[in-house]
């Protein structure tokens, strides 16, 4: 199965199933640069001649034969998008794997689909019970969580309204209490220390 193969493969799934679909084909003769094709690279923000990811790695260290295909897990992107993944491993005649056919399809707009609909159609139980953190930091994190969970969508995804709103949650919460809390929070939120008091003291 050559290269050429592969590449029109690729272009043929991406359009096949949309722009949400990457198809990745890594060359492993080429360690510091695996990608020799890329379709809807916008998806995990890669380019033709990019390095290997972990995946790649493992398969250039690992014994041949140990290696199996990967079939439809989920991943993260480095952005905070969830993607559902399939790897499989090109062998050559010799069975020694040279090469991996990749496929990320970004589900996130589908799970928050999924969140919306669920949220209509199901009843409350009673509530969960909550989680007792271990320290401050346990306890931030969770405070984090859960301001993004109220505005239902990843931070890759917010818009300035939304990220004012998962700020306030926070406030509201006590979250700036808790020292050197601003930085942890600035960070996870992709702003600055400014950006973020000024979003505290936004009005609705």
């Amino acid at each position: 199965m050559t290269m050429d193969f592969l590449s029109r493969l690729a272009v043929a799934l991406a359009k096949q199933f949309g722009d949400n679909c990457e198809v990745v084909v890594h060359d492993l003769t080429k360690p510091e640069n695996t990608i020799v094709a890329i379709e809807n690279g916008h998806v995990s923000n890669r380019k033709l001649g990019d390095g290997p990811s972990h995946i790649v790695l493992e398969a250039m260290k690992k014994k041949q034969g140990a290696l199996n295909d990967q079939l439809g897990y989920l991943a993260r992107t480095h952005d905070g998008r969830i993607v559902k993944s399939s790897t499989v491993y090109i062998r050559d005649e010799q069975g020694s794997v040279e090469g991996i056919f990749s496929i990320n399809y970004d589900i996130t707009g589908l799970l928050m689909a999924e969140s919306a609909v669920k949220s209509i159609i199901n009843h409350d139980d009673g509530e969960k019970p909550e989680r007792i953190p271990q320290n401050v930091n346990d306890l931030l994190d969770d405070l984090i969580d859960q301001s993004v969970a109220t505005v239902g969508k990843p931070v890759a995804l917010m818009s300035k309204d939304d990220k004012i709103r998962a700020i306030q949650y926070l406030n509201n919460a006590g979250a700036f209490l808790i020292t050197k809390s601003g930085d942890k929070v600035s960070k996870h939120f992709g702003i600055s220390k400014y950006t973020l008091y000024s979003y505290i003291d936004a009005k609705d």
